[in-house]
């Protein structure tokens, strides 16, 4: 269908000494359209200063692709039934721990959709069969392992 790319970029700094750990891990993402996004292993994984606690971690990306994902399949599913969302808002979340293979993975992401409606607002029902269309038409969620909770908050 679609091949994606992206670019990771990482370099080591003149001062920093590799073989004794004492590195920075920072790094780019660089996306196809020019963007480039600092990133980062997360400062719980890798304590500063060898990590950047304001760039991009993987996990967050991770969660962010779910949420966004889910978000856009289902702006296309209440435009479809005739709905006008008027705002959107994910404050979504990831719990890593281990597995049932015993290894440390993102076990579970929760998505906590608030859209907000013009003069045609559906039922709480309409809402929640547009969150499951979403869930289960978003490539990312259908990529994954993790169990995905959707918490509708309106």
């Amino acid at each position: 269908m679609a091949t994606y790319t992206a670019t990771i970029r990482w370099t080591l700094n003149a001062d920093e000494d590799f073989r004794g750990l004492r590195y920075s891990r920072a790094h780019d993402w660089e996306f196809d359209g020019g963007l480039t996004v600092p990133a980062s292993p997360s400062p719980s994984i890798v304590p500063a200063p060898w990590s950047e606690a304001a760039n991009v971690d993987p996990e967050e990306a991770f969660v962010a692709a779910l949420s966004s994902c889910h978000m856009l399949f289902f702006l296309s599913e209440a435009a479809s039934e005739g709905y006008d969302v008027t705002h959107y808002e994910d404050r979504a979340d990831g719990v890593m721990r281990k597995n049932a293979a015993g290894k440390i993975a993102m076990t579970k992401v929760t998505l906590r959709p608030d859209a907000r409606y013009g003069s045609h607002a559906p039922s709480r029902e309409v809402v929640e069969a547009l969150h499951h269309r979403a869930h289960e038409m978003c490539f990312i969620a259908n990529s994954v392992q993790s169990d995905i909770i959707t918490d509708i908050v309106n």
